[in-house]
């Protein structure tokens, strides 16, 4: 018999890329999507699916478990603003299960990492168990040196090698996961508005062109939800505000998908470096 895998699933491409790898591996795909998130493409590649509410995981949980899939992954993004939205309970009323939730772990803590932890303890509890959302999609993860077919300049490399120790820090405080660097300067850091806001800030903040971008997750970044990703429509925006060079954590950030990420940095000239956990030169 086919074993069914679970996909928890937001916006954006990654549920799609994930999906695929999936049936690749010769698995059944049992998804719950979150209502007004999932990509049009998703639903035809799932052999089990459901739109559910966003604030009722005791739903995730019955459906999963109806469709047979122990193990789930959790991919694709949930706006921060959406958590923030005081209305959000009027619109989605949530269930016993996300009120114990808020009340117990998330009321003074809502960063991303205690939010998955409080999530996947959930599941744990309804008998589904989150695993690494690379796990179907090895391809994708950036791989470490220069990526394209553009180099960073020295002003870029030396950019980099000063912001990524910055970088790293901040990713481990969970406070975002990218910054732009011009110069010897910090133009902007990423934090609850998504890294999209802070392109577009750093573009109007930073007129001359060629200041990097700098992205990457935390050391020991749980890769159970969230890991970063930079797909096409970010590089186009990227290059549109000015960017010339965009540095990711090699094994760390997720290219949506990669080899379509690599042709987009290379028509726009946009050099793409992985860094790797060594020194940074």
């Amino acid at each position: 018999m086919t074993r069914t895998i679970g996909l928890i699933a937001g916006e954006g491409r990654l549920p799609v890329l994930v999906a695929r790898g999936m049936k690749r591996q010769g698995l059944d795909v049992a998804c719950v999507a979150f209502r007004g998130h999932a990509d049009p493409e998703l639903a035809p590649l799932c052999d089990h699916w459901a739109e559910v509410s966003l604030y009722r995981p005791g739903g995730w949980i019955r459906r999963l478990r109806r469709w047979r899939a122990s193990e789930a992954v959790m991919v694709g993004r949930v706006a921060k603003a959406r958590m923030h939205d005081p209305l959000r309970f009027v619109r989605d009323l949530p269930d016993w299960r996300a009120l114990r939730l808020w009340y117990r772990r998330l009321r003074h803590d809502r960063r991303d990492h205690a939010v998955l932890a409080a999530v996947a303890e959930e599941l744990e509890r309804g008998g589904v168990s989150l695993i690494d959302s690379t796990t179907h999609i090895p391809e994708h993860l950036a791989g470490e040196g220069v990526l394209g077919t553009s180099a960073p300049t020295s002003g870029q490399r030396s950019d980099i090698a000063l912001g990524w120790p910055l970088l790293s820090e901040i990713a481990a405080m969970d406070v975002g996961q990218a910054m732009a660097v011009r110069g010897g300067d910090v133009i902007a850091v990423e934090a609850v508005e998504g890294t999209d806001a802070m392109i577009r800030r750093a573009g109007e903040l930073c007129p001359a062109r060629g200041w990097c971008l700098l992205k990457t997750a935390a050391e020991h970044h749980d890769r159970r939800a969230d890991v970063p990703t930079i797909g096409v429509d970010s590089v186009l925006a990227l290059a549109d505000a000015g960017c010339g060079c965009i540095a990711v954590g090699a094994g760390r950030v997720i290219l949506l998908d990669r080899p379509a990420v690599i042709e987009a940095c290379n028509r726009a000239g946009i050099a793409l470096v992985g860094v790797g956990d060594g020194p940074v030169a």
